[in-house]
């Protein structure tokens, strides 16, 4: 990355991760201090790819429009191998319980809404998904995710985007932190709960580190509505990089009939 100019690209766990690496820290031990969002950011194909249950048919849906119905909850066994994946994906870089926390929250959250769950459905799985990666990794000190996240989305239900941007920028916060960011993507979707490109919108005018909130619930977002709810014209510029995320898409969707045990 440094050869291409984006070494800035690197959030600071993985700019230190990497340099420990490097350096002849064992992987399994260079995400030691590593409790920033960016596993947070990152894991929305652990989502698509695992499924918490079956779906009802193994044929994907176009470019990940969800089922009609909602499969039936999870087991907690279930939600505790997703957090696994979790981990396994994130340990190098994230490997603390407030960083792992952040990400399950996330990746709960899009495997329950490409399931067919609904934004409330997939926050609620989240909370709980957070509450397990919590106990996963080293731990460092910080506010509780699971904890913030459900206070954060009542906080602005029930407001106006204004008056939500205004409480998730002053009072939840929009740091790189996992314990700030990962609730505040929770909350502009909390917000916007049915409107995917205005929660995007919500989320990027937040100022601090509001790329990342954005994706976040971009990902949770796009997950529980559909490629479908998002206005064509902003697809045409994703499409027009030449990254072909659609199909990316669609092949982590067919992972899931694999199911998580």
């Amino acid at each position: 990355m440094a050869e291409r100019g984006s070494l800035d690209l690197l959030g600071p766990s993985t700019k230190r991760a990497v340099a420990a690496v490097m350096a002849g820290t064992p992987p399994e031990e260079a995400g030691a201090t590593g409790d920033t969002n960016g596993a947070a950011m990152r894991i929305a194909p652990v989502g698509i790819a695992f499924a918490l249950n079956p779906p009802p048919s193994l044929n994907p849906p176009p470019s990940l429009n969800p089922p009609p119905s909602p499969d039936p909850p999870p087991s907690p066994d279930q939600l505790s191998t997703l957090v696994d994946r979790v981990v396994a994906a994130s340990r190098v870089t994230h490997n603390t319980g407030l960083a792992l926390a952040g990400a399950a929250a996330v990746a709960a959250a899009v495997s329950a809404g490409v399931s067919g769950a609904g934004i409330a459905g997939a926050t609620a799985l989240a909370i709980d998904a957070a509450r397990i990666g919590a106990d996963r990794g080293r731990w460092v000190a910080g506010a509780d995710v699971a904890a913030r996240i459900e206070w954060a989305t009542g906080l602005v239900r029930g407001r106006t985007q204004a008056e939500a941007a205004e409480l998730i920028y002053t009072l939840v916060g929009t740091s790189l932190a996992t314990q700030e960011s990962v609730p505040a993507a929770f909350a502009v979707l909390a917000a916007v709960p049915d409107d995917p490109w205005h929660a995007c919108l919500l989320a990027a005018s937040l100022g601090g580190d509001c790329d990342t909130i954005a994706a976040m619930a971009g990902a949770i977002a796009g997950a529980c509505h559909g490629v479908t709810a998002f206005p064509p014209e902003a697809i045409a510029v994703i499409d027009a990089q030449g990254l072909d995320l659609a199909a990316l898409a669609d092949d982590l969707y067919a992972l899931r009939s694999r199911p998580c045990r």
